[in-house]
């Protein structure tokens, strides 16, 4: 197959060919994607600045049923989109089909908010005078999304900023190409004027400099590394563009004395080791109190020993491979940097014997020497998780808290006290009580404190925020 940038309605052709690789066997490709330069990419600026007024003018009622169309076909081929996603990306073949299926619930969630727009009438302080307060779209937005959901993160985007009437340049991983064409595939046949909606298949350094640099780009929503997204930030801080950014997390799981063993050991599995740990959601850092310490640590060490390591599209398999080998190289590395500052491995960490050639590597669990090593700091986006024992409730917290990130977090009890005060305390924009810190719903708001997130939240009926601009209007009849 070939994966092509999508430009004011065509699909563009030229580019450099560059082979998508299938992580889980190297002798079955995906297809070519093939990126275009900074031509092309301005292309895609010019097409969506011309559009943008056509869109900006179009009723609710349109919008709602083009996001509709949407929602309908990707549902419809949920199975068959999961399967090109598996094979992209390694993510398991239900772990795929669930995204696109969350993929599809988003469009539709946004063709419902397309119609239930909401502004305020007030009377002025004034005699005689009525106050009108509006939204308003942006105009051109630049998506910059990354690898690990490749259609849902672009969906949790695209949508809303198609629902309040923007227009849209989508620079998707280039890891992940394939998934980012099948959506736009969709979305150029759904009654979209030309232009609105452009796939530009091109290097972040290609692509990323046109976006922030162009005065027709209005606003970036960007989700990927911290280190992007620092750049980005002191980039359009100096152009004074409005910017969102994910920049992932090292999330806290808690467990404490009086819970549930069984669903503590299953929170921390899913959280850490699901989906490769490649979610900025995961528990990377599992933090248990000193009571439960040792049947927790022997329950969790056999679950994760346990877990079938394999080809993404193999019934029996639970954890896929990495992404690519320089993913997988950077978690080894990880591994080996916790091992000289000490760090005892409980379990895993190998390349285990695969009859395909991928990039599998088994769930690795390590204990640090100590708190506040690189183990703990830095998220390694893979199968990698450290726990720790600490003696109580108050400790833990602290320790949950003791990060840079503020994404996710998450408690293991049976205690409301417990639960409530963390709940409050955590320095999360998410928190999860007896639950994975990982998987979300696509109807509220998601996004962190921090140096994890900037800007206001991504998803839910809050997306309003980011995708449009409040104008106050006076009138005096």
């Amino acid at each position: 197959m070939q994966f092509r940038s999508l430009i004011a309605g065509q699909w563009w052709q030229g580019g450099t060919a560059v082979p998508n690789e299938n992580p889980s066997d190297a002798a079955d490709p995906v297809g070519t994607a093939f990126e275009t330069d900074a031509a092309g990419v301005q292309a895609a600026i010019d097409a969506a600045a011309e559009a943008a007024p056509i869109w900006a003018a179009s009723g609710p009622q349109q919008r709602a049923e083009v996001l509709d169309r949407i929602a309908t076909e990707i549902l419809a081929r949920r199975e068959e989109l999961g399967r090109l996603l598996a094979r992209e990306l390694g993510k398991t073949l239900p772990e795929s089909i669930a995204e696109v299926g969350r993929a599809g619930q988003i469009f539709r969630f946004f063709a419902g908010e397309a119609l239930r727009q909401a502004g305020q009438l007030l009377d002025s302080v004034r005699p005689g005078v009525r106050v009108e307060v509006t939204r308003e779209p942006l105009g051109v937005v630049g998506l910059i999304t990354p690898f690990n959901f490749p259609i849902a993160i672009p969906a949790w985007k695209l949508a809303p900023a198609l629902a309040y009437g923007n227009a849209v340049v989508l620079k998707p991983a280039e890891r992940t190409p394939a998934s980012a064409w099948a959506l736009a595939d969709i979305v150029q046949r759904s009654g979209l004027p030309p232009g609105v909606f452009n796939l530009v298949l091109a290097r972040g350094a290609v692509a990323g400099p046109l976006l922030v640099d162009s005065p027709q780009v209005a606003a970036i929503s960007f989700t990927g590394s911290q280190a992007v997204g620092r750049q980005l930030a002191a980039d359009c801080g100096l152009r004074l563009k409005k910017l969102q950014l994910e920049m992932g997390g090292k999330n806290p799981l808690l467990v404490l004395d009086d819970a549930e063993l069984d669903q503590a050991v299953n929170c921390a599995v899913q959280g850490a080791f699901y989906s490769t740990g490649q979610r900025c959601t995961a528990s990377s850092r599992l933090i248990v109190t000193a009571g439960i310490a040792a049947r927790f640590r022997e329950a969790l060490v056999a679950a994760t020993r346990a877990l079938r390591v394999g080809h993404a599209l193999e019934a029996q398999t639970q954890i896929g491979p990495c992404v690519d080998a320089a993913q997988r190289t950077n978690v080894e590395r990880e591994i080996e940097a916790a091992l000289a500052e000490g760090a005892e491995v409980l379990c895993g960490g190998e390349r285990p014997a695969r009859p395909t050639a991928g990039h599998f590597l088994a769930p690795a669990l390590l204990m640090p020497a100590r708190a506040g090593t690189r183990l703990d700091r830095v998220e390694a986006f893979g199968p990698l998780a450290s726990l720790t024992v600490v003696p109580d409730f108050e400790a833990g917290l602290a320790l949950a808290n003791d990060s840079e990130f503020g994404l996710a977090a998450g408690i293991c009890t049976q205690s409301l006290k417990h639960a409530e005060a963390f709940r409050r305390r955590a320095q999360a924009g998410l928190v999860m009580v007896n639950l994975p810190t990982a998987g979300v719903d696509y109807h509220v708001p998601f996004g962190g404190r921090k140096a994890s997130s900037l800007g206001s939240r991504e998803q839910g009926s809050l997306a309003a925020e980011f995708y449009t601009t409040v104008k106050t209007g006076y009138l005096q009849a």
